[in-house]
């Protein structure tokens, strides 16, 4: 039924498209009237460049006009053969004949000697690079082609300030989290506004989008670029624009991907026999009187391969992962259009498998296969000379199949599975010749987890949809004022959620007996009562939220001799409604509203000022606190653009100064759960709060009383924040670029739960107020090189540098007598916990050591640092250790080079200043069965070696509680350097792409995540303390990209 919906959406588009333009051909005629050319100037991207000039050539006096905001002009031509020139500062001018054209878009190349004139998207608008005054970084858009289906992963160090990594390569959910110049609050939102094409979406609807609907892909930054966007802005914002259709003969393009992915890093686990070995020691050196569950018999058997149905040495990966998997992307777009409508349409089809293994057993799949759909309509429509209306159609359709509980549970049941006491399933034997079902294995009670089961028994099917429908109306208002436009966008947009799981109780079996004499032995079912042979039905969860959105804005850009105006305001309003609410607060709907603008005054090119406002309505807060007023200014000083400068150009070919001041506001404090402060949250029939009621006579009885969870404070305002940002942009030979920003920001207002409250006042629940304080500062630098030798051969070089560090200023928490304890001036991030000195040599050195109050613990235990010298080991002594979490530093860098129809470039990507924890609960061998890692079978403390500095303390078959608490032992440093991409192109010879009918002919070869240079090795260092869950990939891949006109 989708399908059929998508292809009448298709059909339907077409129509309307073709409809409009029908009739609009001309017979050919030399001498056609005067009349007007209309038409749009783009950049090399697709970009529209405002201020561009228009003239016709040899025209006495000369006639000629200048593109809009949007990149839009019209001029008069008095016959078909005037030639229209086409330029801007820093593009190669063009000449085109008019002919008997009534519309002309023109694509600009840059100059290379001259390329800082590049166009930026900003709030609501373009401006050129060389105009701009706030924080405002661009990702080109061919950088996001990566071989996955997730656009997120490939942010990680492509631009400035964004700090960004990957903990998961589960299709679904291998979203990588990224935060632009770290996090300054400690509230529940700390990730950056999403807005595609003007809308707030998701990080999922980031991911599933496709990069070849990209037209524009920037990132602001700083409080005077996104100011205007209001209290949703604080943590800055990914502006994302799609392409639109351009004028001229239908151009469809198509590109095909097939990749080979597999685990760029399988954590290595101890062979069977070791793990019966050492599952004894750790019984033994323990308790030396204790019972073993390993007989040397077993164990010799074991290793000679006698019957491995009763003597089974599992390799659980093996048995339910593959080695690799293989995955498809296509995407189909078209784009054209004539004098009254434009075009791009385009659909796309990814699919992304997992790595489990498909049992034939079963007549279903229960790997994992994820099918992303996606539906995208832009059409332009010229309704007069000066209306424009845009009309936005698109969908995501997310269909997933995988194990019940994910794949990256899968991961962990093998972690935790013993390896040796029953095998994957028992065969069919005489006994069991009628059994309709698998014979799974399993131990004692059934108690015991056997990751092939769960893998085989069931799996679940989950779908998510988005829907946007979005119009747009442009009016030009030059007949009121040169300059002047309006707009005003709706958009309203659907996205929903379900899952459902299917699956069985498995039938387990156990060993009943085992005959050696003669190598037979008899199995028993041992839960016979809850096991059934047919698929069961489980609903999840549902989501279904809706979204109407209303913006419209007044524009104005002028010129006046050397002196240029512009100014803009905005007016916003949103509403959410969740369809699944849990309780009557969430049910209401979500509402804000804002008014913004923005104004802009340079002279000459050379001196700048901005000033922008936020003034914006949350309907968290009390009336006297629901409105919230956020200004910023801005200036920028050209400095090469000084007659001054003008002997040193050829060496500095650009130098530019900007800085910029300003407040933003955040609502999105407490958590998502909060909805009205200064109102109190009271259950009057509360059965916590019960008394009992009787004399002892009689049947006593319960009263429910009532409880509360909050307190009104109509005093809870806006979280807020000051932002600073100084920067210098620095141009060198027409062939480097250097920009470097330097900022502070000083966060306030953060909402806290006051901990200076005492017991005694008798409050049932947390007091909360707007108490905290927390500041960050940090720097982004980006470089980049080009240059070109003859016609034949390119060379470009990019790299960039983000450096964000943050501390608190003032958080609410206990007087502590030890002056280490506070989190005052500390990261954000920062991980409190005891120094590890190393392992007790003895039971002896632990007996005469200050006390560690974490249970049983001696020789071959981690000893710990009294850092207070008091004689033991309390939470006293736990001190700020290690690096942040958030790493606060993260770089990339590359190349690309072309000779003639060849082409290849190559990506790396590192982080630095970040710290994470192995588990010891996760990876703690034998305890709950978990597996035993190789590295700790190699490195541990033994009464053989006495190695107090061995990977893994003295084993254990249980968690020994003293190894379990947060230390120096088990942090790692989780810096890195990666080769993340790499790509070989070449483009077929325009001779044989005549013979084959194409505009362009592309294949390439590319990888991702190739290798790391690491001091981590159990597994991807990535994925930090993550690294027991579904592994990042490598991935190979190869595709073709076509266009045909």
């Amino acid at each position: 039924m989708k399908k059929i919906l998508i292809l009448l959406c298709l059909s339907i588009t077409c129509n309307l498209v073709f409809a409009l333009n029908s009739g609009k051909i001309e017979l050919f005629n030399k001498n056609l009237p005067p009349r007007t050319v209309t038409g749009i100037v783009l950049d090399e991207t697709g970009l529209p460049i405002p201020n561009a000039t228009i003239s016709v050539e040899g025209s006495v006096p000369k006639r000629g006009v200048m593109s809009n905001q949007e990149g839009k002009y019209s001029i008069l031509v008095n016959t078909d053969t005037e030639v229209l020139i086409f330029s801007y500062i820093g593009y190669t001018s063009q000449k085109i004949v008019i002919g008997e054209r009534k519309t002309l878009d023109v694509k600009l190349v840059p100059d290379a000697k001259n390329a800082l004139e590049e166009v930026a998207v900003v709030a609501f608008g373009t401006q050129k690079k060389a105009d701009l005054v706030g924080a405002v970084t661009s990702i080109k858009v061919s950088d996001l082609k990566i071989p996955s289906s997730n656009l997120t992963t490939a942010l990680a160090g492509r631009a400035a300030g964004i700090i960004g990594f990957q903990r998961s390569g589960e299709p679904g959910m291998d979203n990588a989290d990224f935060f632009i110049r770290g996090v300054t609050t400690f509230g529940y939102k700390n990730s950056p506004l999403i807005l595609i094409d003007g809308v707030e979406l998701t990080t999922t609807d980031l991911a599933r989008l496709q990069p070849d609907d990209i037209s524009s892909f920037s990132i602001l930054k700083d409080a005077t670029s996104t100011a205007v966007y209001g209290a949703r802005a604080a943590n800055g914002i990914i502006l994302v624009t799609t392409k639109q259709g351009a004028a001229g003969k239908a151009e469809v393009s198509f590109r095909a991907e097939n990749s080979v992915s597999s685990a760029v890093r399988n954590i290595e686990l101890a062979d069977p026999i070791t793990y019966m070995q050492q599952s004894n020691e750790a019984i033994l050196t323990r308790n030396p009187l204790g019972t073993i569950l390993y007989s040397e018999e077993k164990i010799a058997n074991t290793a000679a391969g006698v019957n491995p149905i009763v003597y089974p040495a599992n390799d659980w990966r093996d048995l339910v992962f593959k080695d690799y998997t293989m995955n498809q992307r296509y995407n189909l777009n078209v784009t054209g259009g004539g004098d009254v409508a434009k075009y791009f349409i385009s659909g796309a089809l990814n699919q992304d498998n997992g790595m489990m293994k498909v049992d034939k057993r079963n007549n279903f799949n229960s790997n994992i296969r994820l099918n992303s759909y996606s539906l995208r309509s832009n059409i332009t429509i010229n309704l007069t000379k000066s209306t424009e209306m845009i009309v936005r159609l698109s969908g995501n359709f997310d269909d997933y199949t995988g194990p019940v509980d994910g794949g990256a549970d899968m991961y962990q049941k093998v972690m935790r599975s013993n390896p040796v006491l029953f095998p994957q399933y028992y065969p069919v034997d005489a006994q069991h010749a009628f059994v309709k079902h698998i014979m799974y294995g399993n131990y004692e009670n059934g108690g015991y987890i056997n990751p092939y089961a769960d893998l085989t028994s069931g799996y679940k099917d989950s779908s998510r949809s988005l829907m946007l429908a979005q119009l747009e109306l442009k009016q030009n208002l030059s007949a009121l004022a040169k300059g002047l436009n309006f707009r005003v966008m709706m958009n309203t947009n659907r996205t929903s959620y379900f899952d459902v799981r299917r699956s069985y109780n498995p039938y387990y079996y156990t060993l009943n007996g085992y005959d050696p004499s003669n190598d037979t032995y008899s199995i028993t079912n041992i839960n016979e009562n809850t096991a059934t042979e047919y698929l069961g039905y489980t609903e999840g969860p549902k989501v279904l939220n809706t979204t109407f959105y209303v913006e419209s804005n007044l524009s104005y850009n002028t010129n006046i001799g050397k002196h240029g105006f512009s100014g803009l305001l905005v007016y916003m309003m949103q509403n959410n409604i969740n369809a699944n609410a849990g309780d009557l607060q969430q049910s209401l709907p979500f509402r804000n509203v804002g008014f913004s603008g923005r104004a802009t005054y340079n002279y000459d090119s050379r001196y700048y000022v901005e000033y922008t406002f936020g003034y914006n309505g949350s309907e968290r807060f009390a009336e006297k606190n629901r409105f919230g007023f956020f200004p910023s200014y801005g200036v920028a000083w050209s400095v090469s653009n000084e007659k001054f400068f003008e002997n040193i150009k050829p060496v500095v070919n650009n130098f530019r100064l900007r800085a910029t001041y300003g407040l933003v506001g955040n609502d999105a404090i407490g958590s998502a759960a909060d909805r009205f402060f200064y109102l109190s949250n009271v259950d009057m029939n509360a059965a916590s709060r019960y008394a009992i009621f009787g004399n002892g006579q009689g049947n006593p009885f319960a009263l429910n009383g009532v409880d509360i969870s909050r307190y009104a404070n109509d005093e809870i305002t806006w979280e807020r924040s000051a932002k600073t940002n100084l920067a210098l942009e620095l141009g060198l030979f027409n062939q480097f670029k250097i920009t470097a920003d330097f900022y502070s920001e000083q966060r306030k207002n953060i909402l806290m739960s006051r901990a200076s409250i005492p017991v005694t006042m008798g409050l049932t629940a947390d007091v909360r107020s707007n108490v905290g304080e927390a500041s960050s500062k940090g720097t982004d630098i980006s470089l980049e090189y080009q240059k070109s030798i003859g016609q034949d051969f390119w060379f470009q070089a990019t790299a960039n540098f983000t450096y964000a560090k943050s501390k608190f200023k003032v958080y609410e928490e206990p007087v502590y007598d030890e002056y280490y304890r506070t989190r005052v001036g500390k990261s954000l991030s920062q991980q409190f916990g005891y120094i590890a000195e190393r392992l007790f040599v003895d039971d002896a050195e632990a007996a005469n050591s200050p006390r560690q109050n974490f249970g049983v613990y001696g020789g071959g235990d981690i000893k710990y640092t009294d850092v207070n010298r008091d004689g033991q080991i309390t939470t006293a002594d736990m001190v700020p250790i290690g690096n942040p979490t958030v790493p606060e530093t993260v770089y990339g860098f590359g190349f690309s080079t072309g000779y003639k129809n060849f082409d290849f470039s190559a990506f790396f990507q590192g982080l630095a200043n970040e710290s994470f924890w192995i588990d010891p609960s996760s990876t703690s061998p034998f305890n709950n069965q978990t597996q035993l890692l190789k590295a700790y079978a190699d490195s541990h403390w033994s009464e053989d070696s006495r190695d107090v500095y061995a990977l893994w303390p003295r084993l254990s078959p249980t968690l020994n509680n003293n190894n379990n608490q947060l230390s120096t032992w088990f942090m790692r440093d989780g810096s890195f350097l990666r080769l993340k991409q790499v790509e070989l192109g070449f483009k077929i010879p325009r001779n044989i792409q005549k013979r084959l009918h194409t505009s362009a002919f592309r294949v390439y070869v590319n990888a991702s995540n190739l290798f790391n240079i690491s001091k981590f090795d159990l597994w991807d260092v990535e994925m930090g303390g993550s690294g027991l869950g579904y592994p990042v990939q490598r991935v190979f891949n190869i595709g073709l990209n076509i266009s045909m006109k």
